[in-house]
Formats: structure tokens, C-alpha cells, sequence
């Protein structure tokens, strides 16, 4: 296993190196830059910026100095927010995302398996048919569609919770986000968990244990249980990634001061550095999650094995 996490992150360094180089050259070819106003600046003043942040250079030297940065794990300064530079902008923002995005993910993956479970056992039934039909619509209407009607609803004509903010981060301030952030990945889990709940009751072994007079009980959770998560470990990794280093939709609709918010800020502001830190951020945690989604794999199904 030992052997299997080392080559895994031995093959994380030319993943980065294709994100990172990609990403580079496509936001420099988008029209604009850091410095294009409505009012453009007067020459020499433009001059002297491109000149401060390194941007008078040739492109491939750019790219060779920002490589050379990064592995030293400079970002750069921010071309927007010049008190601050990325690093900074990131350690910020970051721990709003992952608070976010954890309690997104512990409600979409619990109540996703309770959901598809239940359907599962109650196969063809008026229940299974109720939640797939909800986990469908889960799945197709995008959260920048429910995170305002939940605003709407719960903060407008209700007046039950605020609107946006992080406020002072308590449960008030987070409900609306969290769920938002979380509906479409619960209803991914509940239809995956769902589809392997029931291809595991009709495997072998669980026909085996239900004819030794096992419980209902303990052929689902002892036995059943361990083969349907398995699709579920799977999608855990990029689905984990997205809701832990922000959402861009609903950081941006609930005013969350996080990682997201930030890479849509960069974006439009054409800040090339903001926008390539969060793409490296996003990548990392990709790369070392898919790796802790392998070994927990491996857990689950002694049949797999990492040489």
C-alpha cells in the first residue's frame, strides 16, 4: 500500500504541471487584463505597471518564472487586491469554504445513502418512486436556481434566516448555503447508493445469508451495506473537492467570503494570479483526495489490493 501512495504522488507532479500550464496560457488568452479599464490608464502609467508586475516580459518567460514560483509556493501578489497576495488571499478564504463545504458534504452524503437505501428496499414502491423523482429534479435544476428561491422563501417572505453573510458563522447564517450547496450532490448519492443497494441484495452471498435466517437488519448494514457504498467512495473524491474548496454559485449569491468568491472576482477582473492559485488549490485537492478515496476503496472490498 505503501509502494501504491508513493507512485500515486509520484504521478501528481505532471498532473499539476499540465493544470498549472494550461491553465496559465488559457486565462492570458481570454481578451482583457488586470489593467484594462473603462477609463484606460495614460500609457506611461500602464507602462510602468506592466512593468512592476512582470507582465512587459515574453509570455514563455512569464510562464518559466511563474513554474519557477509555484514550486516554491510563491503565487504571486494579487493584480486586484494589491495589499495582499495570493497566498494570503487563499489562507483567508479557505477556511470559510471548508467549514461550508464539510457541512455540505456530511448532510449530501448522509442523507444521500439514508435516501437511497430506503428507495432501494422499497423497490418499485410509491416511496422509491417519490424519492427518485425528487433526487432527479435534485440532479438537473442547478443550485443557482435553488439557492435563490431558498433565499426567497426562507429569508424574504418567511423571515425565518438571513439572506447572506457569514455573520458570526453560527447554524442562522449557514442553513440556507449549506443546503443549497448540498441538494444536487445528496441527490447524486441517494440515486448511486439506490442503484448499488439493489444490485448487492441480489448478489450471492446476500441470498446466502438471508437463507441462513440472518435479520433483515444485519444482511443490510453487516453484509449489503459494504458493496453498495462502493460507487458511493467513488464519486466521493470529486464531489468532496467541489463543496470543500467553494462553490462559485453560492459563495458569490450568500456573500460567503470564500475561495470560490474569490476565483469569480479574479476572473472577471482579469487578476491572472488569483484565478491560477485557485485552479492549483482545486487541483491539489482532486489529486489527494482521489488517492484517500483509492485506500478506502481498497477497505471496502478486500478483493481489490494495491501492489
Amino acid at each position: 500500500m505503501l509502494r501504491f501512495i508513493l507512485r500515486r504522488l509520484a504521478s501528481a507532479v505532471p498532473t499539476l504541471f499540465i493544470v498549472v500550464t494550461l491553465s496559465f496560457f488559457l486565462i492570458r488568452f481570454a481578451p482583457g487584463g488586470p489593467f484594462s479599464l473603462e477609463r484606460p490608464l495614460p500609457p506611461q502609467i500602464m507602462e510602468n505597471m506592466m512593468r512592476a508586475y512582470h507582465l512587459d516580459l515574453p509570455l514563455w518567460q512569464q510562464y518559466l518564472n511563474y513554474l519557477g514560483n509555484v514550486v516554491r509556493g510563491d503565487f504571486g501578489p494579487s493584480y486586484i487586491y494589491r495589499d495582499f497576495s495570493v497566498g494570503q488571499l487563499m489562507l483567508q478564504s479557505l477556511p470559510f469554504s471548508l467549514e461550508l463545504g464539510s457541512y455540505a458534504l456530511v448532510l449530501a452524503v448522509l442523507g444521500g445513502v439514508a435516501a437511497g437505501v430506503f428507495a432501494a428496499l422499497r423497490r418499485n414502491g410509491l416511496v422509491d418512486y417519490l424519492i427518485m423523482s425528487v433526487a432527479t429534479v435534485g440532479v438537473t435544476v442547478p443550485n443557482f436556481v435553488i439557492a435563490p428561491v431558498l433565499s426567497l422563501v426562507f429569508a424574504v417572505f418567511l423571515a425565518w434566516l438571513p439572506a447572506g453573510g457569514w455573520g458570526d458563522g453560527g447554524p442562522r447564517f449557514l442553513l440556507l448555503p449549506t443546503v443549497a450547496l448540498a441538494l444536487p450532490q445528496l441527490a447524486v448519492f441517494a440515486r448511486l447508493t439506490r442503484g448499488a443497494m439493489i444490485e448487492a441484495l441480489n448478489a450471492d452471498h446476500i441470498r446466502t445469508a438471508r437463507a441462513y435466517g440472518l435479520k433483515a437488519r444485519a444482511v443490510v448494514v453487516t453484509h449489503a451495506m459494504r458493496g453498495a457504498l462502493l460507487p458511493v467512495v467513488s464519486y466521493l473524491a470529486p464531489s468532496a473537492a467541489a463543496l470543500l474548496t467553494g462553490s462559485v454559485v453560492i459563495e458569490t449569491i450568500f456573500g460567503i467570503p470564500g475561495v470560490g468568491r474569490y476565483f469569480v472576482l479574479g476572473a472577471i477582473n482579469r487578476d491572472y494570479t488569483l484565478v491560477m492559485g485557485t485552479v492549483v488549490l482545486v487541483a491539489v485537492f482532486i489529486v489527494v483526495l482521489n488517492l484517500v478515496v483509492d485506500v478506502v476503496y481498497a477497505m471496502l472490498d478486500p478483493r481489490i489490493r494495491h501492489d
